[in-house]
């Protein structure tokens, strides 16, 4: 999947992004995933489909996110 919705991110990017706080604080804050752009998000500022596809590096990035610790 690289991108299921125009103004979600490309799929290279989203490890990226894990790491930008500014970027996920804002997916969490309008409730709208990263990738896809629908809601409700988790802690990393993903929805439960898109959570799913994550390659084993970003999840691990989500991990951290989902645990408290963030970046």
């Amino acid at each position: 999947m690289d991108r299921v919705n125009s103004e979600g991110l490309n799929r290279g990017a989203l490890a990226w992004a894990l790491t930008r706080r500014d970027i996920v604080m804002r997916a969490r804050r309008t409730n709208s995933c990263l990738l896809c752009c629908q809601g409700p998000v988790n802690e990393a500022g993903l929805c439960d489909v898109c959570s799913v596809m994550l390659s084993e590096a970003e999840q691990k990035l989500v991990e951290r996110w989902m645990a408290g610790v963030g970046p």
